[in-house]
């Protein structure tokens, strides 16, 4: 029989690179980070605003309550960075593993309870999702708050909301108000307050039912430079695309028109270049953001769809590993009725590292 290795690799990136640690129910989460340039301050006001933008705790999420505070171990002096490998740690503080009793003998359908019990023959911990466990988003969304004041100083703006919760769809970012124009829109993460009310009517319906739902983050990146990306497989869209599919319950992403190109001709699709030879500028009502993996320097847009959280409190009957039979299971503990509100902080985060790295690498830090 194959054995694979104990050793599974949770990193992003080349250049600028993110390696994540720890675990759901294990005293902390944390990430170390490499390639960050020396002379960055860490702007603990922006860091505590994404941070809040993921937390648990509210209307539409789970009730795991943590602090969330962020601790800077290495790579970090009088709070600015030193160009040195830095480590962050957050600790686990609200983890209730009783919950979660049942496991490793009966894993939860729409898990992945039974393949890292497998994978790791028997030797993983799966409390709370354990490595792949959406707590694992904190330290990615720590990190990325460090580095977005540096892109926006490169005037790079990362940008998501929820654009749709089950059928319901929210307009687009630039026909929205600002966020967050009600308390509603800022529970939600949707910036489209007529949206966020339907949105918050249907998730109440379905948390009734015991159930949940999907749902969509839609992102937009603005103010790329023109060229930023790498041909082929680190290109701007494939380097997004990988990241994005890595996000907790993500079941596909989108650019641009999307899907909606297969029923498009290309007359209707291609945009124009305008502008002039020293500033070309795609026209167009939503030019394409990268052509071939580069920026276009237009906006660049982006869906990406989650799946309908797998932990739900109706009962469910999945097979038992202890009796070998298919048996009744009632997942217990706190658990999100829909993923995208904090899926937009996780989101954003992604991209602001896909985009860091993507920026040092073509050299356009030193523009």
């Amino acid at each position: 029989m194959w054995k694979f290795p104990f050793i599974m690799q949770m990193r992003l990136g080349e250049v600028v690179r993110i390696t994540l640690n720890g675990s759901s129910h294990g005293p902390s989460v944390g990430a170390v980070l490499e390639g960050i340039p020396a002379g960055l301050t860490v702007d603990d006001a922006q860091i505590n605003a994404d941070m809040m933008l993921r937390k648990t705790g509210g209307t539409f999420s789970s009730k795991r309550k943590e602090a969330d505070v962020v601790e800077w171990l290495s790579g970090v002096e009088d709070g600015v960075t030193s160009g040195e490998t830095i480590e962050l740690q957050i600790a686990n503080a609200d983890a209730r593993s009783t919950d979660y009793s049942f496991l490793p003998h009966h894993p939860r359908p729409g898990h992945q309870d039974l393949v890292m019990h497998k994978r790791m023959q028997g030797e993983a911990d799966l409390r709370g999702g354990g490595t792949s466990s959406a707590r694992m988003t904190a330290p990615l969304v720590a990190a990325a708050a460090l580095l977005r004041p540096w892109l926006k100083a490169h005037g790079i703006e990362v940008e998501a909301h929820v654009g749709a919760v089950g059928g319901v769809q929210a307009k687009p970012m630039n026909a929205s108000p600002p966020r967050w124009s009600s308390d509603l829109c800022q529970s939600l993460r949707c910036r489209d307050p007529e949206a966020a009310q339907q949105m918050a009517e249907l998730i109440e319906t379905t948390r009734k039912r015991r159930d949940s739902i999907g749902s969509r983050v839609d992102l937009e990146i603005r103010g790329l430079p023109l060229g930023l990306g790498e041909p082929w497989f680190d290109g701007l869209e494939p380097a997004l695309a990988r990241a994005l599919m890595a996000v907790p319950a993500a079941r596909g992403v989108e650019f641009g028109s999307g899907f909606g190109v297969q029923t498009m001709l290309g007359s209707e699709h291609n945009d124009m270049w305008g502008g002039s030879a020293e500033a070309p500028e795609l026209e167009g009502e939503r030019p394409d953001g990268a052509l071939a993996g580069l920026a276009t320097g237009a906006t660049v847009h982006v869906g990406v769809a989650l799946k309908p959280p797998s932990s739900i409190p109706q009962e469910q009957v999945t097979l038992n590993l202890a009796t070998d039979r298919q048996e009744p299971l009632l997942v217990k503990g706190r658990h999100d009725p829909v993923l995208a509100p904090r899926g937009v902080a996780v989101v954003e985060a992604m991209a602001i590292l896909v985009i860091a790295d993507l920026h040092v690498r073509g050299g356009f830090n030193n523009a």
